[in-house]
């Protein structure tokens, strides 16, 4: 989270081990993939999963703001890509169904590569587009 000043605020998510931190390079890391044009709830998800940790999709919202089906729908498009894998964790208290416990299943240059070669496979088709529009006679030209 960013405060009024523009300063990074430490957000802090509970799990059984130590507490979760997201620091500057975290922010740092959800602006980039953002201006990379991944959606925001995929960019929090990576930022929180780059830690090494598992967490869970509510530990994901807290620290986030991010609300249930965004964090399912990141959860989603991170699975198809097979960059993570998640297991079942019982609640200790109560009734109620498993906690999913998500982690990274491969590091996160790799992610980085994939993403961009995604991105230059459709810039350079958008170079090819342009290269057609160039071939076509101009019937506007008066020149």
């Amino acid at each position: 989270m960013v405060d009024e000043s523009g300063s990074a605020i430490n957000v802090i998510a509970m799990t059984d081990e130590t507490p979760i931190v997201m620091e500057s390079c975290e922010y740092e890391m959800i602006e980039l993939f953002r201006k990379i044009n991944l959606s925001r709830p995929i960019a929090h998800t990576l930022a929180f999963l780059a830690k090494g940790r598992e967490i869970s999709s509510q530990n994901i919202e807290m620290l986030s703001g991010l609300r249930q089906p965004e964090v399912s729908l990141a959860m989603r498009y991170l699975q198809k890509n097979n960059w993570i894998e998640f297991r079942e964790e019982k609640k200790s208290k109560g009734k109620g169904r498993p906690v999913k416990m998500y982690r990274l299943t491969v590091l996160l240059n790799q992610i980085i590569g994939k993403l961009e070669e995604a991105i230059i496979a459709e810039n350079r088709q958008v170079l090819g587009n342009i290269e057609l529009l160039k071939k076509i006679p101009d019937t506007y030209d008066t020149e």
